[in-house]
């Protein structure tokens, strides 16, 4: 509830926090689960940050745990916005709340950079060769061919499975 209330710019912006929260203080998941509840929370349709709350909830407890991490992660944006939209054209034309959100912003893409770099390093540091080429490839894809992420997502996903169920033996991953 505090991370999702408090959380300014998104989605990305609030995995970091996420993280930190959920593995490194409450050590309710370690690095490689949340790692890959990012990459399922990602490419499934909704909101980056709702997806992994419910994943967390339900890794925790069950169909309940789902249901009150959906709720802590929906309620407060979903109330600070609707404040926001009854003064929208007050705060639209008002010249300290336009540059305090453009310089938010640049805030906001230091953060999505700081992610970036973090589970970048990961897969890096695990040494999975084949995680690293599927990487390197799929920033290829998406920054010279600007190839849809959803796509670059299910490709890589599709080339991972194929290749850790078929080509490479279980006990090697």
């Amino acid at each position: 509830f505090t991370i999702s209330a408090f959380t300014i710019g998104g989605g990305y912006v609030i995995v970091p926090l996420m993280r930190k929260k959920f593995v490194e203080e409450l050590k309710w998941i370690d690095e490689e689960e949340m790692l890959n509840v990012v990459a399922i929370s990602q490419s499934a349709p909704g909101p980056i940050a709702v997806n992994t709350s419910i994943m967390v909830g339900y890794r925790l407890a069950g169909i309940w745990g789902a249901f009150v991490t959906t709720i802590g992660t929906v309620l407060p944006p979903l109330i600070i916005i609707t404040v926001i939209a009854k003064f929208y054209i007050s705060f639209k034309e008002n010249r300290i709340i336009s540059s305090l959100l453009l310089g938010m912003r640049a805030g906001v893409a230091a953060v999505i950079i700081d992610v970036i770099i973090k589970m970048t390093k990961d897969i890096i540091k695990s040494k999975n060769y084949v995680s690293v080429a599927i990487m390197v490839i799929a920033l290829i894809a998406a920054v010279i061919f600007d190839i849809n992420a959803a796509l670059i997502i299910i490709l890589s996903g599709a080339f991972g499975g194929f290749y850790y169920n078929f080509v490479k033996k279980a006990g090697e991953i």
